[in-house]
């Protein structure tokens, strides 16, 4: 791990391949917190990262890698599972993701070495369910097969894990259950470009579209219970506030926009930020008015930008060797990029 003045991070991680998507697990579950996962090309990597600003012992930041899983194609989104726990005898990695073949992939895996008395490996097919035995650790893994086109975005239940909702180019948001089965469908009037589940409501859906319309679902009658405008597209990615179930948060255009859903179904504050057009806005984990945002991609570079609703500026501008997926950890105020054999990390001063 290193310093990296030149772009603004705090540290980076070199990466065997380019990182599609990286996420840090954003449940409270231990020691599972310090969690991060990331995709590439045909693979997904676990692994841990410890930072000196949570723990006086660790100089800098300290990552280890887990385990790499073989994914076979492309990974484009990652969701982490409540259930994960490294404190559990034997502990649990479950996470999903989605492939550019269509397809969600849940992964179960104990971490454990090679046991004389189990199955070295477990891999499960949605349409089979046959065991093929190959490897080290104990691993099943589910494949779930519905979608039509291109997965944007997937999210667990937050509070059992037994669920899984993902949205599509397919202009539909489904519910499986862990088996892979549809448990609800939601018909969209365009892509579906993000969606999310908040542990304090457990019952309600948020479906971003990029028509600019992000719609609430109650998942017990599953029907539309409200709806926000961003009156611009396209919208690329929302999100929910953890600190506080009534704020959502997009970028559609070139801008960011912030709603109360007490207020208004319109954005009570929106600022243009990215010169060509914005892709991912994230909300802080430990602050409702810290959120950060990514342009898209140009030709070598990304741009990152972090906000405080406080500030009339962003607070933090960085840039990422053609930079793609945004995650914050779970304690710290501190967030990551993907990018070209690397993860990009930066601290924010609140």
């Amino acid at each position: 791990m290193k310093q990296d003045s030149t772009r603004n991070t705090a540290y980076t991680v070199d990466c065997e391949d380019y990182v599609h998507v990286v996420k840090f697990n954003p449940f409270d579950s231990g020691d599972a917190c310090s969690l991060i996962a990331y995709g590439g090309n045909n693979y997904v990597v676990i692994g841990t990262c410890r930072f000196q600003e949570e723990d006086a012992e660790v100089e800098g930041m300290q990552y280890k890698a887990l385990r790499t899983f073989h994914h076979g194609i492309r990974v484009d989104a990652i969701a982490w599972s409540p259930e994960t726990r490294l404190d559990a005898l034997p502990p649990q990695i479950r996470f999903c993701t989605a492939a550019s073949d269509r397809k969600l992939r849940l992964f179960t895996s104990d971490l454990q070495d090679k046991n004389e008395f189990k199955p070295k490996v477990l891999f499960y097919t949605f349409q089979s369910r046959l065991p093929v035995y190959t490897g080290l650790q104990t691993l099943h893994i589910e494949t779930f097969d519905g979608h039509s086109d291109y997965i944007n975005d997937l999210v667990f239940a937050p509070k059992e894990g037994q669920e899984v909702a993902s949205v599509s180019d397919d202009h539909t948001c489904r519910v499986w259950d862990l088996e892979g089965n549809e448990k609800a469908h939601f018909v969209l009037r365009s892509p579906g470009m993000s969606v999310c589940w908040h542990p304090e409501e457990a019952f309600k859906l948020m479906v971003a579209e990029k028509n600019g319309t992000i719609r609430f679902y109650d998942l017990i009658t599953q029907q539309a219970i409200l709806s926000l405008e961003c009156e611009q597209t396209p919208l690329m990615s929302a999100d929910w506030c953890l600190k506080n179930t009534l704020k959502i948060g997009a970028v559609a255009g070139s801008d960011w926009l912030i709603w109360d859903i007490t207020h208004s179904s319109y954005p009570q504050d929106k600022r243009p930020v990215h010169i060509d057009r914005a892709r991912l806005f994230r909300w802080s984990q430990v602050n409702e008015n810290l959120f950060a945002t990514t342009g898209y991609p140009g030709k070598t570079t990304t741009q990152l930008l972090v906000h405080h609703l406080g500030h009339p500026q962003p607070i933090l501008t960085g840039t990422a060797a053609v930079g793609s997926g945004l995650t914050w950890h779970r304690t710290l105020p501190l967030c990551a990029v993907g990018g070209d054999h690397k993860i990009f990390f930066w601290i924010t001063e609140m």
